[in-house]
């Protein structure tokens, strides 16, 4: 007999860290516990305020009725779960760790050997232009190659100088740039940024403008000069023919994979599936989820096999995160099974 409950944590961010969304503090997160015959399974369910599908004053509503159906079938609880894709995914999690004898290693593989490293971006909130600057020079240092940065909260002029003052260093060979505009642009304008930014060899651009233009941004991805990756576009899209009509109209180049907000690891296989029957290619990142939710996610994307930095760095971003094997070292997400899991709530 399978029990759950659940538990509410609020993550403190170490500094305040900017988006084109507003400033941001502390992440709210939900914990989902099943204790079954001496084994315990945890999951996280990362719900995003003001992004994820799932953000609705019923919220914890949907955990408890989750946790008082847990004995249903898992098939059906998912299906039941499909507006809420962050539940989704923490009910998958807690269900993979109930089933692993270490109730954290839910995909074993040569990253949770120490045996193999996932590439990562190393990532640069917004902020003045000499707290970016700051960040740019500490990644450079920590040895990532990949670097992506945050635009569209301050001047684009000043963004294009710090992009500038990169490639004024480094080729596109030695360090790979990456933008995430977060839907700043408007529709009227983006075309235009497009061609100043694909001057600097920028590697893509995420979401240049707001999700739900759907007809503005397959005619964005069609005249491009550099590549487009969706993502919040990719949000509330729940069907299979759904995310396949979406994909076939975009045509975007690239998409970005939240498992917490596209519907955890069977939503994420969908998308994935879809991209690569379209020839798009694709990468993954955390929804600023613990080192639970980002352990899970890191393990996932490793049994996937992509050749492209992804965006799992964000583990050292909160005081009061969970201490687990997970760390960033030479531009790389690692698995050191010398470090124990400390998962004290």
């Amino acid at each position: 007999m399978i029990k759950a409950f659940y538990k509410k944590h609020i993550l403190n961010f170490k500094q305040a860290s900017g988006t084109s969304r507003g400033v941001l503090k502390t992440k709210e997160t939900y914990f989902l516990i099943l204790n079954s015959e001496g084994k315990q399974g945890i999951g996280e369910c990362g719900i995003f305020r003001g992004l994820s599908i799932d953000d609705t004053p019923d919220y914890e509503e949907k955990l408890q009725w989750l946790c008082n159906n847990i004995h249903l079938d898992f098939n059906f609880l998912l299906h039941e779960l499909t507006a809420f894709p962050s539940i989704q995914f923490g009910l998958e999690m807690a269900f993979k760790s109930l089933e692993s004898n270490n109730s954290f290693e839910l995909f074993p593989s040569k990253f949770t050997q120490s045996e193999d490293v996932i590439a990562i971006n190393g990532l640069i909130w917004m902020g003045s232009e000499t707290f970016m600057k700051q960040q740019i020079q500490d990644k450079i240092e920590a040895g990532f190659n990949c670097i992506k940065m945050k635009i569209g909260a301050i001047d684009f002029q000043t963004e294009i100088k710090l992009l500038k003052s990169i490639r004024n260093q480094f080729t596109s060979n030695d360090i790979e740039l990456r933008v995430d505009a977060n839907g700043a642009f408007s529709a009227s304008e983006a075309l235009e940024k497009l061609k100043i930014l694909s001057d600097l060899d920028i590697h893509s651009i995420e979401q240049p403008i707001k999700q739900g233009q759907v007809k503005e941004m397959a005619k964005l991805c069609a005249e491009t000069p550099l590549s487009i990756a969706l993502d919040e576009e990719l949000i509330g899209v729940f069907s299979v023919k759904e995310k396949q009509e979406l994909l076939q109209t975009v045509k975007p180049q690239y998409i970005i994979l939240k498992p917490s907000l596209v519907g955890g690891f069977k939503g994420s296989n969908e998308w994935i599936a879809i991209a690569e029957q379209n020839q798009i290619g694709w990468w993954i990142t955390s929804a600023l989820e613990s080192n639970v939710g980002l352990n899970a996610i890191a393990q996932y994307t490793y049994t996937k096999h992509s050749k492209l930095p992804q965006g799992l760095g964000t583990g050292g971003l909160f005081t009061n995160n969970f201490d687990c094997p997970l760390q960033v070292k030479n531009g790389t997400l690692q698995y050191n099974n010398n470090l124990n899991w400390n998962f004290n709530l």
